[in-house]
């Protein structure tokens, strides 16, 4: 079985489009779609000002576009297996100006309005730092068929500043700074459902937002500050609070950087800390200790509860070293995956998980041991750090404030409308720690009636063995929370599991189950079919 994933994902064939797309959305959700039409021209919306600071620049009537030809996001070079429909384009600014710094700044957006509308409108969550406007598609936690595709009207935004993905420049201007810790979800949502509005002449019915790493994040503040505008949110490896995941990413560097070899230059190079054969070795003793608890070994950790690895089972006890690892080598692997500690004794940021992603390679996030503990906006390396330093000048960072969403847990008048929201974090994930998601989804339960009643009536976390960072990894990566979240919102059917199924292992398919279950083998049947498990607690 392979532990690593391929992200090409093939294309459909034209010919069998319609009873692939058919039967997939069958499966996923049990609501027949309406099918309306617009109520006037694409073209007429062009140059259009909506609520004042709204214009839209451009609107493109845009035909259908076959299965495979239609990339979702740049990060992953596979592409859509579906078909997209006709649909009207439309790109727009909100509050164009100049900033401090001399640079024009807007809020870019575009948003897909189908010619078959469902009635439903999907805000599409951002990523990294932002900055562009990516595809209005909707593909994040849909399976294998996009919301566009299911008829939905989508929208996505840059959240108010045009740059790279991680160039944080724009955070010297403070207006530009507000939008993308928060703002910008506020005022994109009120502009395109006001266009959503005038193109069919009508409101959307129901409204949904989807998001992973930094778009969870913002599907988290759409549920805390923006309670009335969603009817269901999913939440995925939220980038939360960067700052403290970036803590716990200096403290897994340094220790890698500790036994790291040097470069040509004579620098440390803690991603080579550990050798492709080493990986492997620690690889294959997580799953030893822990593969076999769910029922069967099949090179996936479903009952994370009972994982108790302990990396001194890899101690070399003789100067041989081809199965086993040097002492120093297993103390840095305690520290970095232990989590970060200050002078008091705090855990300043949760511990990562033992699990089958650690080393995944070939992806487009690896794991941390391949990446070395290394932020996507941090140092290549640090031989040393003072973490009491660091975490005061975290706490201290305004940005920091600005973004964290992980203390408000007060939700009741997003539940109290009848409001959905679904969390799901790669156990793998090698920048943010699904302990640190699951430790707010236990205080946000814990202050909004227990974890019983939530998970009855609220809110639900999906933990996925193996993914690492929103995708990718020693997993099944492809699960579609899109249609679950619809069936909870408008049939009052809470997803008791969902279907995983993904190229890192062909043929297979998994429940995915809602903590504090686990997917358990039922000890007779097919074990490549999700059919065979049971969720237990």
């Amino acid at each position: 079985m392979s532990r690593t994933t391929s992200l090409l994902m093939p294309a459909v064939s034209a010919a069998i489009y319609v009873a692939a797309v058919s039967s997939a959305i069958a499966q996923t959700t049990d609501i027949a779609s309406p099918s309306i039409a617009p109520a006037r021209e694409c073209s007429a919306l062009a140059g259009l000002k909506i609520q004042d600071t709204t214009i839209i620049t451009k609107a493109l009537h845009v035909p259908e576009a076959p299965p495979g030809t239609v990339r979702p996001l740049p990060r992953y070079p596979d592409t859509v297996a579906v078909a997209l429909p006709s649909n009207c384009l439309v790109n727009g600014t909100i509050d164009e100006r100049v900033g401090v710094d001399g640079k024009p700044y807007a809020i870019g957006f575009a948003i897909a309005l189908p010619d078959r509308w469902n009635g439903r409108f999907l805000f599409q969550g951002g990523g990294g730092l932002n900055g562009t406007v990516r595809p209005p598609i909707g593909a994040q936690a849909a399976g294998d068929v996009p919301a566009l595709a299911r008829g939905f009207a989508v929208v996505t935004t840059d959240s108010g500043h045009q740059a790279a993905e991680f160039d944080a420049s724009f955070m010297k201007d403070q207006e530009a700074a507000l939008n993308f810790a928060n703002a910008s979800v506020g005022k994109v949502t009120s502009a395109a459902k006001a266009i959503v509005g005038l193109y069919y002449g009508q409101s959307a019915s129901h409204s949904y937002f989807i998001g992973c790493s930094t778009g969870g994040r913002e599907g988290m503040l759409a549920s805390q500050r923006y309670p009335q505008e969603f009817d269901g949110i999913v939440s995925g490896d939220p980038a939360m609070r960067t700052g403290r995941s970036n803590l716990g990413l200096a403290w897994a560097n340094a220790a890698f950087t500790e036994i790291a070899p040097k470069d040509a230059s004579g620098k440390p190079a803690p991603s080579e800390a550990f050798s492709v054969d080493e990986r492997k070795l620690i690889t294959d003793a997580i799953l030893d200790t822990c593969d076999g608890k769910d029922g069967i070994k099949d090179g996936m950790i479903f009952d994370r509860n009972a994982c108790r690895f302990d990396p001194a089972v890899l101690a070399c006890t003789s100067d041989k070293h081809d199965s086993c690892l040097s002492p120093v080598k297993v103390s840095a692997l305690k520290k970095a995956f232990s989590g970060p500690k200050n002078a008091r004794g705090n855990q300043v940021y949760p511990p990562f998980p033992w699990d089958a992603g650690v080393a995944a390679e070939g992806v487009s996030i690896p794991g941390i041991l391949v990446t070395g503990g290394r932020s996507p906006v941090g140092p290549p390396y640090r031989e040393s750090i003072n973490l009491d330093q660091l975490e005061d000048a975290v706490d201290a960072s305004g940005m920091e404030r600005l973004t964290n969403t992980a203390y408000w847990t007060n939700l009741t008048s997003f539940f109290g409308r009848g409001g959905k929201l679904l969390f799901y974090h790669g156990w793998s994930d090698p920048w943010f720690s699904p302990l640190d998601t699951l430790d707010y989804y236990e205080r946000m339960a814990r202050d909004s009636g227990g974890l019983e009643q939530v998970r009855t009536t609220s809110s639900r976390f999906f933990a996925v063995p193996g993914m690492g960072h929103c995708r990718s990894g020693a997993t099944l990566e492809r699960f579609d929370l899109l249609g679950a979240i619809v069936n909870w919102v408008e049939q009052g059917k809470a997803p008791d599991l969902v279907i995983a199924s993904g190229p890192g292992f062909p043929g297979r398919t998994r429940p995915l189950c809602p903590y504090p279950k686990h997917a358990k083998y039922k000890g007779e049947g097919d074990p490549e079919s999700a059919a065979n498990f049971a969720c237990v607690e």
